[in-house]
């Protein structure tokens, strides 16, 4: 006969099961990806499409020019814009990244019709600059887009073919960025989420940045103010990575939602990320994605607009 504390055990873990399943039940029926099928593409799945010759895949290589002209997947474009862009979010900031990347990917003859994978050394190298890529291209109404998940650093682990020749861009494309507002918050977006908290803004800077000891990853006082968001929760956006043998991914769904539960964020609840230019916020904004969360956006100016504007509120208590 089993005793009191045995049968107390085992419905707790009945119960846990069971929890586990509803929640990624819930996840399967309610939350569908809109942002890119899948934002995240296995290197093995990636290699069988650079060897498909019937159907045109894109690579787009984010790291800087000097590791792009050493090494290479072949036929890879460098499009560096993609990690260095600064951007605002008014009518005029928006019109501005439109016309440079419409520009930058025409001349890089991207149509907006072909399969696109971006990748960088490692996801946790250039601030996430791959998941900025694919957020841009989502952003301007491009769909077949997806991150290389290891990287760089897992297709040259595997040995998968590599060369050092540039590409020649012979023709231009007629690329034309349109406008996907379900996935972009703008400062007037934040400033009425700390006016009428009907959002969580959530924090994904390094931690220095978060307490205000720094005004960004390019030097502490390169921005005019340090601080954070009023009311903002913090989430250090490599806490939804994780290294094995070297190589780094993204966790789980399972994992995420666990991390993002103890947070208080949930799938249902609408949430506005940001970091300092909005790459941090890609990797955070697609790893959340791939765990249910729909009701996501990217303030993709973030703190670099936000601190200055020096009539917009901000958090500056030391923490």
């Amino acid at each position: 006969m089993l005793n009191k504390v045995t049968k107390t055990l085992m419905f707790s873990k009945l119960n846990i099961n069971r929890s586990q399943f509803l929640l990624q039940n819930y996840i399967r029926k309610n939350f569908t990806i809109n942002f890119t099928n899948n934002p995240l593409i296995s290197v093995d799945e990636a290699y069988k499409d650079f060897m498909d010759k019937s159907k045109r895949t894109v690579f787009i290589d984010v790291r800087d020019t000097e590791s792009f002209m050493q090494s290479h997947i072949p036929n890879s474009q460098n499009i560096n814009e993609i990690f260095t862009y600064l951007s605002t979010s008014d009518k005029k900031g928006i019109e501005a990244i439109r016309a440079e990347f419409q520009k930058v990917f025409q001349a890089y003859g991207i149509t907006g019709k072909e399969n696109i994978i971006l990748y960088e050394s490692c996801l946790k190298t250039r601030f996430g600059a791959s998941c900025r890529g694919a957020y841009l291209l989502n952003l301007f109404g491009h769909q077949n887009v997806r991150v290389l998940h290891g990287a760089w650093e897992l297709w040259t682990k595997k040995g998968l073919p590599v060369n050092s020749e540039v590409p020649k861009n012979d023709s231009k494309s007629d690329f034309k960025t349109e406008w996907n507002p379900s996935i972009f918050s703008n400062k007037e977006d934040v400033l009425r989420a700390i006016e009428k908290k009907d959002a969580i803004l959530l924090d994904v800077r390094d931690y220095d940045e978060w307490k205000g000891e720094s005004s960004s990853p390019y030097g502490v006082d390169f921005a005019p103010r340090k601080g954070r968001l009023p009311g903002a929760v913090h989430l250090f956006w490599k806490d939804l990575m994780y290294e094995n043998d070297g190589i780094t991914y993204m966790k789980n769904p399972e994992e995420i939602l666990k991390i993002t539960n103890e947070k208080g964020l949930t799938p249902d609840k609408k949430i506005i990320v940001y970091c300092f230019k909005g790459a941090r916020a890609s990797n955070t904004f697609i790893a959340l994605k791939t765990a249910g969360f729909n009701n996501i956006t990217n303030y993709f100016a973030s703190w670099n607009e936000w601190s200055r504007d020096p009539s917009l509120p901000i958090d500056d208590k030391r923490i």
